[in-house]
């Protein structure tokens, strides 16, 4: 094990975060990181938010961005290679720490080889051990020194299993107020201020715009002939998936009262009234927002046929793993027709009562995880460095 740095020691972190979520969460760690050690130096595979965290650059988040098994594979030449050149650099010129975000199955065993390089290891954000492949618990044991966890059951499943982990909150929780502004929402995005509107959040990777955007968007044709004055807004993750949607458009027609928008996914969610979305963690924000949703997932066919025998809960989506009961609908794989999409909308459309009784349990959730993650896991990882 490397020598411990002193208090007076120029710290250098190591960080890996694979997706947009994990983008975000890594640069509230940094944030807080500075506030207690000025000098951090910090390096890694970072999306643009890490990077205006003061965050070195050495791989980028979006070779990371996959979802699904056999998409994986596909990747798995260049993925393999990306890890073995972070390996050797780290473990050549070892950092104090490496802190890996989201994205297990690249990220595990990256920890591994760096922890028997003797170099501290945390994984922020807990792979779904408690829902799928409870097996990974052996692995995650021999490849962190902590996990931080965002959900307090999480850390309930590592002290079950005798892995150190921490329950720190979601930075979601602590960056989105109880209480959305839908009018300023509308106003800032530029749509109409009165009447209905849809939020379509098809995903921010390529393969959930691949295998969703098209049945999202001809859901919104079927409600447009049911509620011919609704109002849809899309946002686009990023700039490289406008190829996809214009695609997506082209499949299932443009005649729709249809608003595109660079980025700014909570902002659309403030603005709608429902939001149909893919599965993950633009689900949890909406249910910081306190907007109601429909929730779809649909991966390939082959990827899903490995994945669905070794499920362990009954649900897909975290509203309703944080509720324990169907909270919200979830339309998974061929069920995720456009119809049916568009029905479960609509639902919410013609039940205010339900929405009111919806968006309170919401609320509730919401301040249950209110606890300044990212200062919280700043202070754990400090713990583990042995710093005050």
């Amino acid at each position: 094990m490397q020598k411990r740095p002193e208090t007076t020691d120029t710290i250098r972190i190591a960080l890996v975060a694979g997706e947009l979520s994990g983008d975000f969460l890594g640069a509230g760690i940094l944030d807080a990181l500075r506030d207690r050690l000025p000098g951090l130096q910090c390096e890694g595979v970072v999306g643009p938010l890490m990077r205006a965290a003061g965050c070195t650059a050495v791989g980028d988040i979006e070779r990371l961005a996959i979802m699904g098994v056999v998409e994986a594979l596909g990747r798995l030449p260049e993925l393999l290679r990306l890890r073995r050149r972070l390996v050797q650099r780290w473990c050549t010129q070892p950092p104090d720490l490496f802190v890996g975000i989201d994205a297990p199955d690249f990220t595990l065993g990256l920890e591994k080889r760096l922890r028997a390089c003797g170099i501290p290891v945390v994984h922020y954000v807990s792979p779904s051990v408690w829902a799928w492949r409870t097996w990974r618990v052996r692995t995650i044991a021999k490849a962190a020194d902590l996990v931080l966890t965002l959900f307090p059951f999480e850390a309930d499943f590592y002290a079950r299993h005798g892995v150190k982990a921490r329950f720190v909150g979601h930075p979601l929780a602590d960056s989105i107020p109880l209480v959305s502004d839908r009018l300023a929402a509308r106003r800032a995005l530029g749509i109409p201020e009165v009447g209905e509107v849809v939020a379509l959040l098809p995903g921010s990777r390529r393969s959930e715009l691949h295998f969703l955007a098209t049945d999202f968007l001809k859901a919104a044709h079927w409600l447009a002939k049911q509620r011919p004055d609704l109002h849809f807004v899309l946002p686009l993750a990023a700039p490289y998936l406008r190829p996809m949607l214009e695609q997506a458009l082209d499949q299932a027609g443009r005649a729709l009262r249809l608003s595109i928008v660079d980025g700014r996914a909570r902002e659309v969610l403030a603005a709608a009234d429902v939001a149909l979305l893919a599965s993950g963690t633009v689900a949890l924000e909406a249910l910081f927002v306190g907007r109601p949703m429909v929730v779809a997932y649909r991966l390939a066919p082959m990827s899903y046929a490995l994945i669905k025998p070794l499920m362990r809960v009954p649900y897909y989506s975290l509203p309703n793993h944080l509720a324990g009961r169907l909270l919200v609908p979830e339309l998974i794989q061929q069920a995720a027709t456009p119809v049916a999409l568009g029905r479960a909308v609509l639902e919410y459309l013609d039940d205010p009562a339900k929405v009111s009784a919806l968006v309170q349990t919401f609320q509730d959730i919401h301040q249950q995880l209110r606890c300044d993650a990212s200062r919280t896991a700043a202070e754990s990882i400090c713990d583990l460095l042995r710093i005050s």
